[in-house]
């Protein structure tokens, strides 16, 4: 079927007819969808808001563009609900998903969604600008036309997906081998008479060099109950944002202590020191998975030499033997 539909095109419009035909179906099909796509839903709030705005004195321009932010921002929010999951759930579990990843602008979903889209298609486009140059030179099968258009696409769509994996996985170890560090200020900082707000507030100062994502956590935790937000649920967001198992029992014990009524003090002490514990059984984990991971290298880079200096001065004596005998 394809082979037909490859043949029938190719001589009424020449050698490049399958991929002109490709192309113009696939341009007619984005022209189609994205209006429908892009349709944008009436927000009643913003046209209140709007309307309150019209009595207000104008500000000027500067205000106007610290208000709305930068033209990006206000570019892509007019595609909000093509870029955007519309299911509450769904977005919550994107936005989560950033925000492990160290991106907490408001517009960062979108931003990702609408790299994923400008990737896949610009890498599209790249491919299939790339069959053309080829096929003007030799000619191009069909199985490498379109290995060669939908490859560089579909990679181009995953590198974001990637990237952010990438970041989550590079920002959790991060706070996995800074947090010790951080119990042991932070009950330095208790037992020397701060208040456990503060204590946090001079741990975040202390391990920005070292740790800066998890120095922002702590910050945020510090401007939040500053705001009057109940500690608790502070908490229990800071355990949320990080994702690190660690993290959230830290957080448990923090809560049942407040709860209780029992030293804060004392649960640090404990838990710092189950942490460094923790840290020293991680540490020699690792030492102990080299051996293994060091097998195959050790036999590649070992055997083969070992081969030769053994056997090769006897295969040279038996190649030397026959020929001298023929």
């Amino acid at each position: 079927m394809t082979d037909l539909f490859f043949s029938i095109f190719g001589d009424a419009l020449g050698p490049f007819g399958p991929v002109i035909v490709l192309g113009t179906l696939g341009a007619v099909m984005i022209l189609a969808t994205l209006p429908v796509l892009l349709r944008k839903r009436r927000d009643r709030f913003a046209e209140i808001g709007k309307g309150a705005r019209t009595d207000a004195p104008k500000m000027s321009a500067k205000q106007a563009r610290l208000r709305q932010g930068t033209g990006k921002k206000d570019k892509l929010e007019k595609y909000a609900g093509f870029l955007e999951p519309q299911d509450a759930a769904e977005y919550s579990a994107a936005q989560l998903r950033m925000i492990q990843a160290g991106y907490r602008t408001k517009n960062a979903v979108r931003v990702y969604h609408f790299s994923q889209f400008a990737l896949g298609i610009g890498l599209l486009l790249a491919g299939l600008v790339m069959v053309i140059v080829q096929s003007a030179s030799q000619e191009v099968g069909t199985q490498k036309m379109i290995i060669t258009v939908l490859l560089p696409g579909v990679i181009g769509y995953m590198f974001p997906k990637y990237w952010v994996t990438r970041r989550v996985e590079a920002r959790k170890e991060e706070i996995t081998n800074g947090f010790p560090d951080s119990l042991d200020l932070m009950l330095v900082c208790v037992e020397a008479g701060q208040s456990l707000d503060q204590s946090i507030v001079r741990v975040s100062k202390e391990i920005r060099a070292g740790f800066p994502a998890l120095a922002d956590e702590f910050e945020i935790i510090s401007y939040e109950i500053k705001a009057g937000k109940d500690k608790s649920v502070v908490l229990k967001d800071m355990a949320e944002r990080c994702g690190v198992a660690d993290v959230a029992s830290f957080v448990t014990v923090l809560i049942q202590s407040q709860q209780f009524g029992t030293s804060i003090a004392d649960a640090l002490r404990i838990y710092a020191s189950e942490m460094r514990d923790k840290r020293v059984m991680r540490a020699e984990e690792a030492a102990n998975k080299l051996p293994t991971k060091m097998t195959l290298a050790t036999m590649m880079l070992t055997v083969p030499p070992l081969l030769i200096i053994l056997i090769g001065p006897s295969v040279y004596d038996i190649v030397t033997l026959l020929s001298s005998r023929s």
